[in-house]
């Protein structure tokens, strides 16, 4: 048996871009950071980055390039897969990106709020954005991928 699968939750690096191909399908790809934070053999804090190469594709593209930017915080499942071609000047070029199957928006940020300065009350940064809950018995067991 064989198993293919990526969840990362991270921000995006970069705004998403978006083309269609030739047969009118939409495709959406962006970079993602994911963090890493570890003590060495030292007892030094330490943080370490990763950067990943997101691919979607009809739907799931149309939606992160209407709700993504850069610095958006998005959890993605998906599977890898790598790809070669020639580049213009004849050199082979090799690229392993993770080919997105579910997206999930992180929060919604206005940029506004900082740790350091926390909004007042009674302003319209305290109202929360309501999040919709899928309850657990409106999950039909067909879409569970196993």
């Amino acid at each position: 048996m064989n198993f293919n699968k990526v969840i990362l939750i991270g921000r995006l690096t970069r705004d998403p871009e978006n083309r269609a191909l030739p047969s009118g399908q939409s495709l959406t790809s962006f970079g993602m950071a994911t963090d890493r934070f570890f003590t060495d053999k030292n007892g030094q804090k330490q943080q370490q980055v990763e950067f990943h190469n997101i691919v979607l594709f009809g739907k799931l593209a149309d939606i992160a390039v209407q709700y993504l930017n850069k610095g958006s915080l998005v959890l993605i499942e998906g599977r890898l897969q790598t790809r070669t071609w020639q580049d213009s000047s004849g050199n082979k070029r090799t690229r392993t990106e993770i080919v997105a199957e579910r997206l999930q928006l992180g929060p919604k940020s206005s940029g506004k709020i900082t740790p350091e300065a926390p909004p007042q009350e009674g302003t319209e940064e305290t109202k929360k954005e309501e999040i919709p809950i899928i309850e657990e018995d409106e999950i039909d067991i067909k879409d569970i991928p196993f």
